[in-house]
């Protein structure tokens, strides 16, 4: 049985997802990282359509919200209508820290909001907070 958590990073900025897939090896947790660039792709990996079609159903799904083709809130509210896709926990990682966009990532069920640092330091801690809550404490549904 395969025990490495599924995450689906989807972040546009190259850099984020060399910093998210450098914090995560960092911190040990037994993982699989998939990456997406846009919203479209998001909802094609998770709908296993296209060139995702033997795309794994991640555990969890890291979240930018300033995508381009979908934002990052319309991917959350189709995945949180989806019988099949509205259980995975769905994290918020953006630079936005307006108060409209956190109350509106809630609305649609977000599991938690993070805004993302602007050092190194701070994305570590960040990583390793998820890690010590999500992949320690957390049970994920099973599928």
């Amino acid at each position: 049985m395969d025990n490495k958590v599924k995450i689906l990073l989807v972040e546009d900025n190259p850099a984020d997802v060399d910093l998210t897939r450098e914090n995560l090896e960092a911190s040990k947790i037994l993982h699989e990282l998939y990456t997406v660039h846009d919203g479209v792709a998001a909802m094609d990996f998770l709908k296993k359509r296209g060139q995702y079609s033997e795309a794994p159903k991640p555990h969890m799904v890291l979240l930018d919200l300033n995508l381009p083709k979908k934002d990052g809130r319309e991917v959350l509210a189709e995945m949180k209508a989806d019988q099949d896709l509205k259980r995975i926990p769905v994290i918020v990682l953006t630079s936005s820290s307006a108060e409209e966009d956190v109350v509106k990532s809630y609305d649609l069920q977000a599991s938690a909001y993070i805004t993302k640092p602007v050092n190194l330091e701070g994305f570590g801690k960040i990583v390793k907070g998820i890690k010590c809550f999500w992949f320690s404490i957390v049970q994920f549904s099973p599928d």
